[in-house]
């Protein structure tokens, strides 16, 4: 498989495939994150944006011939791609596509199948043979070229990158089942019920919205889904169980193909976005992409330094405008680009959104109801807060009881 893979981007192994990078949705699970920017524009570490992993994965990997399809609130990430990413993959090796959110707009993508159809033009211009698909919003280090080369070598049509992952998990992702020699048998798109691995009644074989197609195939597909009723132009929905009953389509297990465990994960949730943060700040669980941007230094908050003590995140006391000084305190917690702490903070399990300055004292993370009065607190225990939850809980609240400074600094303005 070495020498395979070592030759997958060679001219005698054909073309590399062509990237087309699905990057269109808001993601609604998210919330308020996503209000003003789509989920693959949010900020993740340090100036970075999740979009990143991808970008990275994709340079990585050789291929330089990317389209992106992008569509609700898109301005960010486009801004962010062309600064980051335009130069690294030379004159034309980016194009971005983007549809309207307008439903009736000539190009508004209705499906992750119909963004590719409607750029089929531009994917045979670039004379591609096969196409790479691929989401925006993960959050993973991959290098294509074997997941390309077991393709080419399996003679599949389509074949779907795979993981592992618990049977809970499963339920928010398309789940395979395959035979010995990897031919998907069955498919099925966030099933409650997800379908188990043999002797393993615990996990499942998830797909990580990765695909690599034969373009002549795929193109002949999109076409036929373009013009069917009841279809929702979907890849997991419509064109990969169409695939599947065809005989049409084989799994690559990742972390099998690989030999170790390997790091993957869908930051959907703010729970999700929360905990995949925190891994970040407390080891490296894949390495971290290098956007060409010339400012990668993290948003400062009001506090020069911080130090850990006891898993806690403890920032140096400032003083606030009372004139007293206070420590600020964050546990399980992550301050977004351009958040800022203020003295005598105390937060626990909470994402501060990009932009937000706290005002001195406030406490989140101890009282769940009094929390869900103002912000928005997930099932899984992550508290979101944003400038306009902020305003509004200034607004109704007395002035007395804001961010709780009067127990702290008993003459601040608060």
């Amino acid at each position: 498989m070495a020498d395979v893979v070592s030759d997958v981007m060679d001219e005698d192994a054909g073309p590399a495939p062509v990237a087309v990078l699905l990057a269109g949705g808001r993601g609604s699970r998210l919330y308020e994150l996503t209000d003003r920017a789509c989920k693959p524009a949010l900020p993740f570490l340090r100036r970075r944006r999740i979009v990143d992993f991808t970008m990275q994965n994709i340079v990585d990997s050789g291929l330089s011939k990317v389209i992106v399809a992008s569509q609700y609130r898109p301005e960010t990430l486009e801004m962010h791609l062309e600064a980051a990413w335009g130069d690294r993959l030379g004159d034309g090796g980016l194009v971005v596509r983007r549809g309207s959110e307008e439903a009736a707009a000539a190009l508004s993508y209705g499906g992750t199948a119909d963004a590719v159809w409607k750029n089929a033009e531009q994917i045979d211009a670039l004379g591609a043979r096969e196409v790479l698909i691929l989401s925006a919003d993960h959050v993973y280090q991959m290098d294509y070229r074997p997941l390309i080369a077991a393709h080419r070598a399996s003679g599949a049509q389509v074949t779907l990158a795979a993981k592992v992952v618990g049977r809970n998990e499963a339920r928010g992702f398309g789940v395979i089942t395959a035979d010995a020699t990897g031919r998907i048998v069955d498919f099925v798109e966030k099933p409650d019920i997800p379908p188990t691995l043999p002797n393993d009644p615990e996990r499942s074989l998830a797909s990580m919205g990765i695909y690599v197609c034969d373009w002549a195939w795929l193109r002949a597909r999109l076409a036929e889904d373009a013009v069917m009723p009841k279809s929702t132009h979907d890849f997991g929905h419509d064109i990969l169980p169409r695939a599947v009953r065809a005989g049409e389509a084989f799994a690559w297990n990742w972390e099998a193909a690989v030999g170790h465990p390997v790091f993957w994960r869908d930051v959907g949730t703010l729970d999700a976005l929360r905990e995949t943060w925190l891994q970040f700040e407390t080891e490296t669980p894949c390495a971290l992409p290098a956007p060409a941007l010339r400012d990668m230094a993290p948003a400062l908050t009001r506090f020069g330094m911080s130090t850990t003590v006891g898993g806690l995140r403890l920032f140096a006391p400032l003083r606030s405008r009372s004139g007293q000084s206070a420590w600020g305190m964050m546990e399980q917690s992550v301050l977004m680009d351009g958040a800022r702490l203020s003295p005598g903070c105390r937060l626990t399990r909470v994402i501060v959104g990009p932009g937000v300055t706290l005002p001195e004292g406030l406490v989140i993370g101890e009282d769940p109801v009094e929390d869900a009065r103002w912000f928005r607190v997930t099932p899984g225990g992550t508290t979101l807060v944003t400038t306009q939850m902020l305003s509004r809980r200034a607004a109704r609240m007395p002035r007395r009881d804001r961010g709780l400074g009067r127990l702290l600094f008993p003459q601040a303005v608060v």
